[in-house]
């Protein structure tokens, strides 16, 4: 639990700084029907990176959003762009082979360049920059794994290198180097996306909750509302695929949080991007705010809706930055939603076989900012009729044996576990005990609920019964929100639906 005093140093309320420095256009709801060519449902990344290619291939597009655009995990990323996805090609080369290992490698650098050269042709101010990337140990337990993946990166023809010490002002064991990466700031770079993809006249509904869809070519997309956009192909870019029982997306995929701190170090930033190999993970990139070079550190990572005290972690991360860059002053603190895959690898492409028009792009696993154009760019290929060497590698049917299977039974038993823990949870906390600004669960007429008072005082009170499977949602303190341990949807305190795989807000309770 983080003391009085170490929560003063830290803003009161998360922000990401992406998201602060652009001024973002906003757009209407949706108010009517529709009949497009493509839809594209969720608007970060990947949904306007898709939108906008086909847009330039004349398909006439429209995106709709829950929420706002670029608010999700787009908005809430480290936005390291590179193929260097951890230790990750070992792991690869084991379960899919070199031919698959290396399709991994080359889709993850053709979405690097795409970025790199969308910025340059385009002169988009977004802090782009090369840097070298770098996975890093202080532990000796990790330098044969570091060893043994330089050796993978060597077979695969990665220009790379293997050094002891990374230029950390701390001692390092070893560290492999991806050369030739890069990190920008999403924001703006997406803003001229959508400004040009409205120019082509593309459409953006904000606001606009997408409730299921009736198969069939054209497809109909409807909302929550009752509108509905008959539409040629679907593409589902919501991060949790918004028809996920269409897919048993909820038994395959499961979401993790991670949270960052950005400040002023007293120590020179160092030129690369850093990440830790042993846990807890350490995520370091340099950010220009205001003219002034500060550090981001990033990490921490925990299943959604299972941890005690959300603040801890940004305590953890603001420690780490003391003791090693002598940080001071934080200006932004956010945190944001990742998924995995049983096989960690993305699910990219048609969802369905018997469902040709229907596309998924999910389970990017903390590597969204390659992930996501690799999505965009085959997604778009596959609608527009085009071979792509990567539609098997990322096909959202496939179903390995290893490691499927165990991580299946694994993730699924943890569901089960959280399900039946949350029904049968004690509650002792009382309205009454809760102070401003305070959340918690709580009994209300005998029955669990979700408190939270806020800073005038006033009392707001929810179902914790998740809408989507059932499960009970536990307080996130950091956030101040209700996050559920299962599936990993989350809603504002007051019960609207902030991140799915949830459609419908929580119940109230009077």
């Amino acid at each position: 639990m983080m003391t009085e005093s170490s929560f003063e140093t830290f803003p009161q309320f998360p922000e990401s700084y992406w998201l602060a420095s652009t001024e973002l256009p906003s757009f209407s709801k949706l108010h009517s029907d529709l009949k497009v060519d493509a839809t594209i449902v969720g608007a970060g990344i990947t949904g306007i990176t898709t939108a906008y290619l086909l847009a330039n291939q004349g398909f006439k597009v429209v995106i709709v959003d829950a929420g706002q655009i670029m608010n999700g995990t787009t908005g809430h990323t480290t936005a390291k762009i590179t193929a260097q996805h951890d230790l990750i090609y070992q792991e690869y080369l084991a379960h899919f082979g070199r031919e698959k290992t290396k399709l991994y490698y080359d889709a993850n650098l053709e979405a690097l360049q795409f970025i790199k050269q969308t910025v340059k042709t385009n002169h988009i101010q977004c802090q782009l920059s090369d840097e070298d990337a770098y996975i890093y140990t202080t532990s000796d337990e990790y330098v044969e794994k570091i060893a043994s993946e330089y050796r993978v990166y060597q077979e695969l023809g990665i220009t790379s290198r293997y050094v002891d010490q990374a230029p950390l002002p701390f001692s390092t064991k070893a560290a492999i180097v991806m050369e030739n990466q890069a990190q920008f700031n999403p924001v703006p770079f997406l803003t001229f996306l959508v400004e040009q993809f409205i120019r082509k006249g593309g459409q953006i509904y904000e606001q606009t909750t997408v409730s299921g869809v009736e198969k069939g070519k054209p497809a109909v997309v409807k909302t929550k509302d009752g509108h509905r956009i008959t539409t040629d192909y679907v593409v589902s870019a919501s991060h949790f695929p918004f028809n996920d029982r269409n897919g048993f997306y909820f038994t395959k995929l499961h979401a993790e949080r991670s949270y960052a701190v950005v400040g002023k170090i007293s120590k020179d930033i160092p030129n690369g991007m850093f990440l830790s190999a042993e846990s807890p993970k350490r995520s370091l990139r340099s950010v220009q705010i205001n003219g002034e070079s500060m550090l981001l550190i990033g990490g921490e990572g925990h299943k959604t809706g299972q941890a005690l005290c959300t603040f801890q972690y940004y305590d953890a991360l603001k420690s780490f930055g003391e003791g090693t860059f002598g940080l001071k002053d934080i200006a932004y603190r956010w945190s944001a939603q990742d998924l995995y895959t049983l096989d960690n690898m993305p699910y990219i492409g048609q969802e369905l076989k018997d469902e040709p028009n229907i596309f998924v792009a999910t389970g990017f696993r903390k590597w969204g900012m390659t992930s996501s154009v690799v999505a965009a760019l085959l997604n778009s290929k596959l609608i527009l009729g085009e071979p792509s060497p990567y539609q098997e590698l990322f096909s959202p049917s496939r179903f390995k044996a290893d490691p499927s299977v165990k991580t299946f039974i694994m993730q699924n038993a943890n569901v089960a576990k959280h399900l039946i823990a949350g029904k049968l949870e004690m509650v002792h906390k009382d309205v009454d005990d809760l102070q401003k600004d305070e959340g918690a669960v709580v009994k209300v007429n005998g029955k669990r609920a979700g408190a939270y008072r806020d800073h005038e005082g006033a009392l707001h009170l929810v179902d914790t019964t998740c809408t989507h499977m059932g499960c009970e949602v536990d307080w996130n303190e950091a956030e101040r929100t209700w996050d559920c341990p299962c599936h990993g949807s989350r809603y504002s305190y007051e019960g609207e639906v902030i991140e799915g795989p949830a459609k419908k807000s929580l119940g109230k309770v009077h």
